[in-house]
Protein backbone atom coordinates (compact mmCIF):
# COMPACT_ATOMS: atom_id res chain seq x y z
CA UNK A 1 0.00 0.00 0.00
CA UNK A 2 2.83 2.27 0.77
CA UNK A 3 4.21 2.08 -2.87
CA UNK A 4 0.79 3.78 -4.14
CA UNK A 5 0.88 6.44 -2.05
CA UNK A 6 4.07 7.57 -3.22
CA UNK A 7 3.69 10.65 -5.73
CA UNK A 8 5.61 10.09 -9.61
CA UNK A 9 7.69 13.43 -8.20
CA UNK A 10 8.42 15.81 -5.40
CA UNK A 11 9.69 19.31 -5.67
CA UNK A 12 13.16 21.08 -4.19
CA UNK A 13 13.64 24.77 -3.74
CA UNK A 14 16.89 25.71 -4.69
CA UNK A 15 18.34 28.67 -4.57
CA UNK A 16 17.23 29.60 -7.91
CA UNK A 17 14.51 27.43 -9.26
CA UNK A 18 12.50 24.66 -8.04
CA UNK A 19 13.13 21.30 -9.63
CA UNK A 20 10.89 17.99 -9.59
CA UNK A 21 12.84 15.11 -8.37
CA UNK A 22 11.73 11.46 -9.70
CA UNK A 23 10.87 8.84 -7.36
CA UNK A 24 11.67 5.08 -8.59
CA UNK A 25 11.33 2.00 -6.37
CA UNK A 26 13.60 -0.77 -6.52
CA UNK A 27 12.93 -3.70 -5.04
CA UNK A 28 16.55 -4.43 -4.79
CA UNK A 29 17.50 -1.07 -3.65
CA UNK A 30 19.12 -1.00 0.20
CA UNK A 31 19.35 2.28 0.71
CA UNK A 32 18.02 5.80 -1.06
CA UNK A 33 20.40 7.18 -4.08
CA UNK A 34 19.98 10.31 -5.80
CA UNK A 35 21.23 10.40 -9.40
CA UNK A 36 21.41 13.45 -11.73
CA UNK A 37 20.70 12.16 -15.53
CA UNK A 38 23.07 13.35 -18.02
CA UNK A 39 20.45 14.81 -19.45
CA UNK A 40 19.38 17.29 -16.62
CA UNK A 41 16.56 15.05 -14.86
CA UNK A 42 17.14 13.92 -11.09
CA UNK A 43 15.91 11.00 -9.94
CA UNK A 44 15.45 9.96 -6.15
CA UNK A 45 15.76 5.20 -6.23
CA UNK A 46 13.57 4.11 -2.85
CA UNK A 47 14.06 0.73 -1.27
CA UNK A 48 11.14 -1.03 -0.29
CA UNK A 49 9.42 0.57 2.50
CA UNK A 50 10.76 3.53 2.17
CA UNK A 51 8.48 6.29 2.64
CA UNK A 52 7.75 10.07 1.26
CA UNK A 53 8.67 11.53 4.38
CA UNK A 54 11.99 9.56 4.20
CA UNK A 55 12.71 10.46 0.40
CA UNK A 56 11.54 14.23 1.27
CA UNK A 57 14.28 14.39 4.31
CA UNK A 58 16.46 12.48 2.04
CA UNK A 59 16.35 15.38 -0.92
CA UNK A 60 16.66 18.23 1.64
CA UNK A 61 19.89 16.58 2.91
CA UNK A 62 21.41 16.61 -0.06
CA UNK A 63 20.29 20.10 -1.57
CA UNK A 64 23.51 21.29 -1.52
CA UNK A 65 24.54 18.45 -4.36
CA UNK A 66 21.73 19.11 -6.81
CA UNK A 67 22.96 22.52 -6.22
CA UNK A 68 26.60 21.58 -7.64
CA UNK A 69 25.03 19.28 -10.26
CA UNK A 70 23.23 22.24 -11.47
CA UNK A 71 25.52 24.71 -11.62
CA UNK A 72 28.18 22.53 -13.41
CA UNK A 73 25.23 21.14 -16.08
CA UNK A 74 26.14 21.63 -19.81
CA UNK A 75 24.75 23.96 -21.54
CA UNK A 76 22.13 23.79 -23.32
CA UNK A 77 22.18 23.29 -27.35
CA UNK A 78 19.35 23.42 -29.33
CA UNK A 79 18.51 21.98 -32.97
CA UNK A 80 17.77 25.82 -34.53
CA UNK A 81 18.99 27.82 -37.29
CA UNK A 82 22.29 29.18 -36.84
CA UNK A 83 23.11 27.02 -33.66
CA UNK A 84 26.47 24.99 -34.12
CA UNK A 85 26.46 21.58 -32.94
CA UNK A 86 28.51 18.37 -33.56
CA UNK A 87 28.24 15.77 -35.61
CA UNK A 88 31.02 12.45 -35.75
CA UNK A 89 33.06 15.22 -33.38
CA UNK A 90 33.26 18.00 -35.46
CA UNK A 91 31.17 21.39 -35.24
CA UNK A 92 28.38 22.02 -37.96
CA UNK A 93 26.55 25.33 -38.55
CA UNK A 94 22.54 24.37 -38.84
CA UNK A 95 21.34 26.08 -41.87
CA UNK A 96 17.62 26.06 -42.41
CA UNK A 97 16.73 25.49 -46.17
CA UNK A 98 12.97 25.94 -46.31
CA UNK A 99 13.30 25.68 -50.62
CA UNK A 100 15.14 22.98 -50.92
CA UNK A 101 13.73 18.87 -51.30
CA UNK A 102 15.01 15.98 -49.07
CA UNK A 103 15.53 16.09 -45.24
CA UNK A 104 19.05 17.03 -44.44
CA UNK A 105 22.38 17.47 -45.99
CA UNK A 106 26.17 17.45 -45.42
CA UNK A 107 27.28 20.82 -46.93
CA UNK A 108 29.76 23.89 -46.40
CA UNK A 109 28.41 26.92 -45.67
CA UNK A 110 30.67 30.05 -45.82
CA UNK A 111 33.65 27.74 -44.78
CA UNK A 112 32.54 26.06 -42.60
CA UNK A 113 31.27 22.25 -42.53
CA UNK A 114 27.00 22.42 -42.24
CA UNK A 115 24.04 20.50 -41.72
CA UNK A 116 21.83 22.11 -44.59
CA UNK A 117 17.92 21.14 -43.25
CA UNK A 118 15.02 21.35 -46.06
CA UNK A 119 11.09 22.01 -44.87
CA UNK A 120 9.34 24.37 -42.53
CA UNK A 121 11.14 25.72 -39.26
CA UNK A 122 8.85 24.13 -36.99
CA UNK A 123 10.03 20.61 -38.35
CA UNK A 124 13.74 21.32 -38.45
CA UNK A 125 14.63 19.72 -35.18
CA UNK A 126 13.04 16.81 -35.70
CA UNK A 127 13.97 16.43 -39.19
CA UNK A 128 17.58 16.32 -37.94
CA UNK A 129 17.46 14.68 -34.67
CA UNK A 130 15.78 11.52 -36.92
CA UNK A 131 19.12 12.26 -39.62
CA UNK A 132 20.74 12.00 -37.16
CA UNK A 133 19.25 8.25 -35.79
CA UNK A 134 19.50 7.09 -38.90
CA UNK A 135 23.14 7.94 -39.84
CA UNK A 136 24.14 6.69 -36.09
CA UNK A 137 22.24 3.41 -37.14
CA UNK A 138 23.81 3.11 -40.01
CA UNK A 139 27.42 3.74 -38.53
CA UNK A 140 26.62 1.13 -35.10
CA UNK A 141 25.45 -1.65 -37.42
CA UNK A 142 28.46 -1.51 -39.74
CA UNK A 143 30.52 -1.71 -36.59
CA UNK A 144 29.01 -4.24 -35.02
CA UNK A 145 28.80 -6.45 -37.40
CA UNK A 146 32.49 -5.83 -37.96
CA UNK A 147 33.63 -5.92 -34.36
CA UNK A 148 31.40 -9.82 -34.33
CA UNK A 149 32.90 -10.75 -37.06
CA UNK A 150 36.38 -10.49 -35.47
CA UNK A 151 35.21 -12.04 -32.17
CA UNK A 152 32.72 -14.71 -34.01
CA UNK A 153 29.78 -13.76 -32.05
CA UNK A 154 26.67 -12.94 -33.59
CA UNK A 155 24.25 -10.39 -32.01
CA UNK A 156 20.74 -9.98 -32.21
CA UNK A 157 18.49 -7.11 -32.55
CA UNK A 158 19.86 -3.32 -32.74
CA UNK A 159 17.96 -0.14 -31.07
CA UNK A 160 18.52 3.09 -31.24
CA UNK A 161 17.23 5.05 -28.42
CA UNK A 162 17.73 7.86 -26.61
CA UNK A 163 18.88 6.86 -23.23
CA UNK A 164 19.87 9.29 -20.76
CA UNK A 165 21.61 6.40 -17.74
CA UNK A 166 23.70 4.98 -20.56
CA UNK A 167 25.54 5.08 -23.97
CA UNK A 168 24.73 1.49 -24.52
CA UNK A 169 23.61 -2.13 -23.27
CA UNK A 170 23.64 -5.76 -24.21
CA UNK A 171 20.87 -7.84 -23.23
CA UNK A 172 21.17 -11.97 -21.82
CA UNK A 173 19.71 -12.71 -25.61
CA UNK A 174 22.33 -10.87 -27.24
CA UNK A 175 20.02 -7.83 -28.43
CA UNK A 176 22.20 -4.38 -28.37
CA UNK A 177 20.56 -0.89 -27.76
CA UNK A 178 22.73 2.60 -28.22
CA UNK A 179 22.01 6.50 -27.66
CA UNK A 180 21.88 8.14 -31.19
CA UNK A 181 23.73 10.67 -29.58
CA UNK A 182 26.94 9.10 -29.76
CA UNK A 183 26.87 9.57 -34.03
CA UNK A 184 28.17 13.34 -32.81
CA UNK A 185 31.34 12.25 -30.92
CA UNK A 186 34.33 11.25 -33.12
CA UNK A 187 34.12 8.33 -35.10
CA UNK A 188 36.50 6.18 -33.47
CA UNK A 189 34.55 7.19 -29.70
CA UNK A 190 31.65 5.41 -31.68
CA UNK A 191 33.43 2.71 -32.61
CA UNK A 192 34.70 2.10 -28.80
CA UNK A 193 30.87 2.14 -27.73
CA UNK A 194 30.19 -0.42 -30.71
CA UNK A 195 33.26 -2.45 -29.43
CA UNK A 196 32.59 -2.50 -25.58
CA UNK A 197 28.87 -3.97 -26.70
CA UNK A 198 29.96 -6.23 -28.80
CA UNK A 199 32.47 -8.18 -26.25
CA UNK A 200 29.78 -8.30 -24.02
CA UNK A 201 28.44 -11.06 -26.35
CA UNK A 202 31.37 -13.08 -25.54
CA UNK A 203 31.76 -11.91 -21.87
CA UNK A 204 28.15 -10.40 -19.99
CA UNK A 205 30.45 -8.77 -17.28
CA UNK A 206 33.20 -6.10 -16.78
CA UNK A 207 35.91 -9.00 -16.01
CA UNK A 208 39.27 -8.45 -17.18
CA UNK A 209 39.18 -11.24 -19.76
CA UNK A 210 36.46 -8.31 -21.28
CA UNK A 211 37.85 -5.81 -21.42
CA UNK A 212 41.19 -8.33 -23.36
CA UNK A 213 38.32 -8.10 -25.74
CA UNK A 214 37.17 -4.45 -25.60
CA UNK A 215 41.32 -3.97 -26.69
CA UNK A 216 41.58 -6.65 -28.85
CA UNK A 217 38.76 -4.91 -30.78
CA UNK A 218 39.74 -1.08 -30.01
CA UNK A 219 43.53 -0.82 -28.69
CA UNK A 220 43.10 2.53 -28.28
CA UNK A 221 39.92 1.85 -25.92
CA UNK A 222 41.09 3.23 -22.99
CA UNK A 223 41.35 7.11 -24.50
CA UNK A 224 38.05 6.78 -25.97
CA UNK A 225 36.38 5.67 -23.06
CA UNK A 226 37.74 8.58 -21.43
CA UNK A 227 36.62 11.22 -24.00
CA UNK A 228 33.34 9.55 -23.77
CA UNK A 229 33.26 9.85 -19.95
CA UNK A 230 34.21 13.35 -20.05
CA UNK A 231 32.54 14.95 -22.64
CA UNK A 232 29.17 12.70 -22.81
CA UNK A 233 27.08 14.90 -20.63
CA UNK A 234 27.49 17.69 -23.11
CA UNK A 235 26.38 15.44 -25.75
CA UNK A 236 23.04 14.94 -24.32
CA UNK A 237 22.75 18.58 -23.83
CA UNK A 238 22.81 18.61 -27.82
CA UNK A 239 19.01 18.53 -29.72
CA UNK A 240 15.60 19.48 -29.72
CA UNK A 241 14.11 22.82 -30.32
Amino acid sequence: MWRSRLPDTISLDLSDRTVEIALRVNPRARRFILRHGVDGTIALTLPPGGSLRDARRFVETHKGWVESNFRNAPEARPFVPGARVPFRGEEHVIVHRPDRRGTVRLAIAEGEPALEVSGGEPHLARRLTDWMKRSARETLVERVETHAAELGVKPGRIRIGDTTSRWGSCSSTGSLSFSWRIVLAPPEVLDYLAAHEVAHLAELNHSARFWRLVARLDPDYEANRAWLRSNGPGLHAVGGG
